[in-house]
């Protein structure tokens, strides 16, 4: 526990003094509100590659083990790995599609979808300093429209979980779910607003425990999750396949992984701005080499490739605890969850709108970041207000609409399909063409 107490984020301002007690606390709110969106991924995938009820279990409880072992090794600052902020690592959307694609394909399979995997993260360790050099591409303007999209492109995701989860469902939008949702995102409000010191900074949490119990007394909760689930499981090498490698299919999971660096990018100058440190490319080139590592380990124990997750940017904000501490708890917590499924089995019992009413506060958080970064930039100039603006618009359109590509070939609408990747790619190149002078003077001078 020494190591946690002194390993705190190095910033401008001196971290609050954190007993272990409520480290542990703000550790248990970063991981309910990243626990949801990683669980989906092993759900998503399992489900397409037909996995039977013990694999399923298997798959989640190995995945969230591997979160926590993710999270330690970007949290850890280390010769070559580590970018050492308050951040949590899962697997990120942008993954499902080609990893489905992979695995239910017969010529392919679940073997050559892990070697995928592996693939992906060699090449992220591959180009991660040239990725980090770039980092004169990023000033406040781009930066700044990047963490405003990443925060609203995720609105969407959070409202279809506030209305249960499934757009299909006949119960989507139904009372009990929009009781529960709104009455997470009231408690979160009066918490944050009305709640002093302590109380203040688990508003999430509070709100989180307190729609579920909401939403446990009109029937949304079932404890038939926390039956079903075995009492302990150790992670294994290989344990549904040795990993194949393939070209194609590892230039599919890389191009993925691209977006995924992409949307760190914004994450870790988010958190930079919240903690009051610089982000160095030296810090970028670490992030970087530590999702690599973690996307290898997930090939090589069967799971997913890992990246850092945007919503816990929004608890950061929200709690103002910037210290790693609670980060290590949360890590340590995700490890022993997946050591033992039934009692990670818990958190699963949590309703969907439940955890989309926390969404909508912590996605609304980060834009609102977003748009803080913004208010430091020139707007005046026509040249900074046309990059922000197109650029946000055309992110959160393709987010709306991405059916507005489904006449390009799939290997372009797998890239551009994605509205944080088109505003990024707009914001970089709209700010090259109309600010070239000033990010050249800003390279040399880097």
């Amino acid at each position: 526990m020494a190591d946690i107490q002194s390993d705190s984020v190095q910033t401008n301002h001196p971290a609050p003094k954190l007993s272990h007690i409520k480290a542990a606390i703000l550790g248990l709110q970063h991981l309910l509100a990243m626990y949801s969106g990683d669980v989906l991924i092993p759900l998503l995938v399992g489900a397409a590659l037909h996995f039977n009820a013990a694999q399923m279990t298997y798959l989640v409880s190995v995945d969230i083990f591997m979160c926590g072992v993710a999270t330690l090794l970007q949290l850890k600052r280390t010769p070559l790995t580590g970018i050492a902020l308050p951040v949590v690592l899962g697997c990120a959307v942008e993954y499902v599609a080609p990893l489905t694609a992979i695995g239910t394909n017969s010529q392919l399979g679940i073997d050559v979808m892990y070697g995928s995997i592996i693939g992906a993260g060699v090449f992220i360790l591959l180009v991660s300093g040239l990725f980090a050099r770039l980092r004169w591409l990023f000033p406040p303007v781009v930066t700044g429209s990047l963490i405003t999209l990443i925060g609203f492109t995720l609105i969407p995701v959070a409202f279809q979980n506030l209305g249960g989860g499934d757009l299909t469902a006949k119960t989507f939008g139904s009372m009990p779910n929009l009781i529960a949702g709104f009455a997470t995102i009231a408690l979160i409000l009066i918490f944050s607003i009305w709640g002093r010191g302590f109380v203040q900074q688990i508003a999430i949490l509070i709100g989180i425990i307190g729609g579920t119990l909401v939403g446990a007394a009109i029937g949304l909760v079932s404890l038939d999750p926390v039956g079903q689930a075995s009492w302990f499981k150790l992670p294994q090498l290989f344990y549904f396949g040795t990993p194949r490698f393939e070209w194609s299919s590892i230039a599919s999971m890389s191009l993925a992984a691209l977006t995924t660096m992409i949307e760190s990018i914004g994450v870790f100058f988010a958190l930079g701005e919240i903690v009051g440190r610089d982000i160095t490319s030296d810090d970028l080139k670490r992030g970087f080499r530590a999702e690599g590592i973690a996307a290898i380990l997930g090939g090589l124990f069967n799971t997913f490739p890992y990246s850092t997750f945007s919503q816990n940017v929004g608890i950061v904000q929200l709690s103002g605890i910037k210290t790693k501490k609670p980060v290590y708890y949360s890590a340590f917590f995700l490890i022993f969850l997946g050591l033992l499924p039934k009692i990670g089995a818990v958190a699963t019992i949590i309703p969907s709108s439940v955890l989309g009413g926390a969404m909508v506060v912590m996605f609304g958080t980060v834009g609102i970041q977003g748009i803080k970064m913004l208010h430091k930039v020139d707007l005046d100039d026509n040249r900074n207000l046309l990059v922000s603006a197109v650029s946000i618009g055309l992110g959160l359109g393709i987010a709306i609409h991405p059916t507005l590509l489904q006449g390009l070939p799939i290997s372009v609408r797998t890239i551009l399909g994605n509205g944080l990747v088109v505003g990024s790619l707009s914001a970089v190149i709209l700010n090259l063409l109309f600010n070239y002078k000033s990010l050249l003077a800003s390279r040399h001078a880097a």
